[in-house]
């Protein structure tokens, strides 16, 4: 893993083999929310949704469920509905995306390394990971022994083989957060109680593991302050390594170049194939294509060859990318139903290596592959680029002819309609010349007809199919 930490910017990299696994930025102005635990105040509480908008202190205001069920109707509603300028402790579920703010819970739980306490008396939960009858009942019997009443807790994927004297260290420092909310519970609201880890410390848990060989950053006082956990460096446990090199530390793991190419739309596969990746804010959809890969023999091989293929990139994509919510892929048809379950059983198989909770549903009639994936941070391409002034974020511009259009029409529009005779019409040459007509074709029709003057003003203040009107008397 590397950690490429800058004023402001943290690059966290998890590299297997050379190749580039996951990637995500945080900077201060973005910095993640998830985790954090607030004394919040209700400002709004909207009883038909067994919800309500919690100020916490943020830019918007959070989003908090209070129900134990979904309602289906207004009968059976939770009696205990909060009041407005009711204030309780909260923790930050999920970040906030676009309009919407951050999602709340009441149930407030402590992420370590091997597992995650909470505030649930006696409740023990395990990975589905770990797949070990014995080993799942040792880790139940250790818990048993050693947690205290009021609390419960859920073993992560690398508690698997951790001995109890393991679990009993991560639980006591648990404990020193857990009473720091305990103490600050009343306090005037809104409040932060505790900032769970700077975008480093994150990662270090969420990735520790004797899979991940290394930890590789270029920062001497995070790297001081890792290494005085004893969690690296000795036996069974993980390398941690400060990186000093001249060369940037991306640069010299060569994955800079890798994290541009994340950002491409089309990614081509070994076969000759290659995927169309589109991000929209309804979904994500992936097309497979056979490319340079067609025509090669036995079609139906040949087409599966690819579709197999794309199954494995896909679920590569998806990490990388970090791309969630709905998630359509057109794979190419398939006439035989064997070869469309052997691509669903390939990709059942290949997001198994995901640590973010991915579902493959399955093919819908019209042979579209659903998929879910966790919401848990934004996209790369989110956190890596920002929507165009000029088209919105949509890929898109209006043409010269479209634009040129709407131009005449309101220039006629206000020497027909109004009491102005002159009219002045800013925008790019290009524009300016289209609107104009051949050989100024069009001001003279307007000349004529209207008798009004129509001047036309060459400006680059103003981007494409922009432009600006003005008129006077």
């Amino acid at each position: 893993m590397l950690l490429d930490i800058e004023e402001g910017i943290t690059r966290v990299a998890l590299v297997d083999d050379g190749r580039l696994v996951e990637l995500y930025y945080e900077t201060k102005r973005d910095e993640s929310l998830v985790g954090n635990v607030y004394v919040g105040r209700v400002e709004n509480v909207i009883p038909n949704l067994q919800a309500c908008f919690v100020e916490i202190g943020s830019e918007k205001k959070g989003y908090l469920y209070y129900g134990n069920r979904r309602a289906v109707s207004d009968q059976g509603k939770n009696s205990a509905r909060p009041k407005t300028g009711d204030t309780f402790v909260v923790q930050v579920e999920k970040d906030a995306t676009g309009t919407k703010g951050a999602v709340l819970t009441q149930s407030i739980s402590f992420p370590g390394k091997f597992l995650v306490l909470v505030k649930e008396d006696g409740e023990i939960g395990i990975s589905r990971k770990i797949t070990d009858g014995q080993e799942r009942q040792r880790i139940r019997q250790v818990l048993k022994g050693i947690l205290p009443q009021g609390y419960g807790a859920v073993v992560r994927t690398n508690g698997e083989g951790k001995t109890e004297e393991d679990y009993a260290k991560e639980i006591r420092m648990l404990l020193d957060k857990a009473e720091v909310i305990d103490k600050g519970q009343f306090r005037k609201a809104p409040s932060l109680l505790l900032q769970q880890s700077l975008p480093v410390e994150k990662a270090v848990r969420d990735f520790y593991s004797e899979a991940v060989e290394e930890f590789v950053m270029n920062n001497e006082e995070v790297y001081m302050k890792l290494l005085a956990t004893g969690d690296f460096n000795g036996e069974h446990q993980p390398t941690l390594v400060l990186y000093q090199e001249k060369l940037p530390i991306f640069e010299e793991y060569f994955v800079e170049s890798q994290s541009q190419k994340a950002l491409d739309e089309k990614v081509w596969l070994k076969s000759g194939g290659f995927l169309i990746i589109e991000e929209t804010e309804a979904c994500v959809v992936i097309d497979v294509n056979s490319g340079k890969g067609a025509g090669r023999g036995d079609l139906e091989k040949a087409i599966l060859k690819t579709n197999l293929e794309a199954a494995e990139e896909v679920a590569k994509q998806l990490r990388l990318r970090n791309l969630s919510g709905i998630v359509i892929i057109d794979f190419i048809d398939m006439a035989r139903e064997e070869n469309r379950n052997a691509v669903t059983k390939a990709l059942e198989k290949a997001v198994e290596k995901d640590r973010i909770k991915t579902v493959v549903v399955g093919m819908t009639e019209l042979g579209l592959m659903q998929v879910t994936r966790k919401k848990t941070r934004p996209s790369l391409s989110k956190q890596m680029t920002t929507k165009c002034r000029q088209c919105e974020g949509t890929g898109r511009m209006p043409s010269i002819e479209w634009t040129v259009t709407r131009m005449r029409r309101e220039v006629e529009s206000i020497l027909a309609n109004t009491i102005y005779t002159k009219v002045t019409v800013q925008a790019d040459s290009r524009l300016l010349l289209a609107f104009k007509g051949q050989g100024d074709s069009y001001l003279e029709m307007l000349s004529k007809r209207f008798g009004g003057d129509v001047f036309c003003v060459n400006t680059k203040e103003l981007g494409f199919a922009q432009y600006q009107i003005s008129k006077e008397k």
